[in-house]
């Protein structure tokens, strides 16, 4: 009988890639999503690429527990990916209860039901922002996690302990009260970037997108009149930040990994985490550049003023997830800026 995993946030960007990997690999897949960042595009993509139209679809606030609780029970969820959460950095310093209410209040329901219903694997989306301003570089899992650079990162910092500590106290549960054990993972992942080769789903932000790549493409088809690159003074080669981009479907790929490391009783404690990027640096302006030459496409940028939140540096080691996942990034960033260029072309009716 096929695993059923409950997608949390699964009609938008990284949530739509996930469950195009999860059909792929043989999981029933159950989306929930209240459409606060996104519309129907990429659910409708999900379905077109992976030729199934029966992909049941829950418009649900997950901050609202009676609704949670029901899917749980309508569904019989073995696994539940939760991306369920806003994550803008600039927009989380500007309204931190916002971010606080909505990330925090949705992650404790998810895990409230899981415990209810039967136990449940939970994969928490987490971020490389968890570590701050890191010291040393590249981080790993050990590294230690600084305070926050921004409400967005801490509610990151904050739902890891959640899951952490909800994994622990379920520990020896039996479910005679109840309540039954929780397992749990955490990916830390960096800067997801690009789209689904199919050029049929792609990141589509509401609005100013808050991340680089869709700016970028924005710019490139006249959507944005000029690109900004937030600083230009930070202490690295060429003055602009350094970022861990990694491939949306590489990114999605590790998703299924762990997922099947939990569902199939191969976790070594039964809370992990786990870095998931490329291990390879790259500078903003690196990527701007990179982009041009790939697709090209002339951008008109400028440089502004720094970005509050924003770290100068961060990029992982991938090893314990190559090693203990057996997963490893795969695309290149040329590949990975081509296939961001197809799905903004896509949008725009030119491809």
């Amino acid at each position: 009988m096929k695993k059923k995993v409950l997608v949390s946030g699964g009609a938008g960007y990284i949530g739509s890639h996930v469950s195009v990997e999860l059909i792929a690999a043989g999981y029933d897949v159950v989306v929930a999503d209240n459409m606060s960042n996104c519309d129907m595009t990429c659910f409708e993509g999900v379905k077109k690429i992976t030729g199934r139209e029966d992909i049941p679809f829950e418009k649900i606030d997950c901050c609202d527990y009676a609704s949670v609780d029901r899917i749980f029970s309508e569904y019989k969820i073995d696994a539940v990916i939760h991306f369920a959460a806003f994550k803008a950095v600039g927009e989380s310093v500007a309204e931190p209860v916002k971010y606080y209410r909505n990330n925090l209040l949705s992650f404790l329901n998810i895990l409230e039901a899981a415990s209810v219903h039967g136990g449940c694997n939970v994969l928490f989306s987490s971020s490389a922002t968890v570590y701050g301003d890191a010291e040393h570089l590249p981080v790993t899992e050990n590294t230690p996690r600084l305070p926050a650079t921004s409400p967005y990162g801490n509610t990151k910092q904050m739902s890891e302990d959640m899951l952490r500590d909800v994994v622990a106290a379920t520990s020896s549960y039996d479910g005679k009260d109840g309540r039954w054990p929780v397992k749990g993972i955490a990916l830390r992942y960096f800067n997801p970037i690009g789209a689904h080769p199919s050029a049929l789903i792609g990141e589509l932000p509401r609005g100013v997108p808050n991340n680089l790549v869709p700016f970028i493409t924005q710019t490139a088809i006249g959507k944005r009149e000029c690109l900004s690159i937030f600083g230009n003074d930070y202490p690295t080669e060429d003055g602009t930040c350094l970022r861990d981009y990694i491939d949306i479907v590489d990114l999605a790929k590790a998703h299924v990994a762990a997922v099947s490391r939990m569902v199939e009783g191969k976790m070594a404690k039964d809370y992990e985490i786990f870095n998931i990027g490329t291990g390879r640096p790259v500078s903003v302006y690196e990527l701007v550049t990179a982009f041009e030459k790939v697709n090209g496409v002339k951008l008109n940028y400028k440089f502004a003023p720094r970005r509050p939140g924003d770290v100068v540096a961060i990029w992982a080691d991938t090893s314990l997830a190559n090693r203990e996942l057996g997963w490893k990034a795969e695309r290149t960033v040329e590949e990975t800026l081509a296939s961001a260029w197809a799905w903004e072309r896509h949008l725009a009716g030119k491809l």
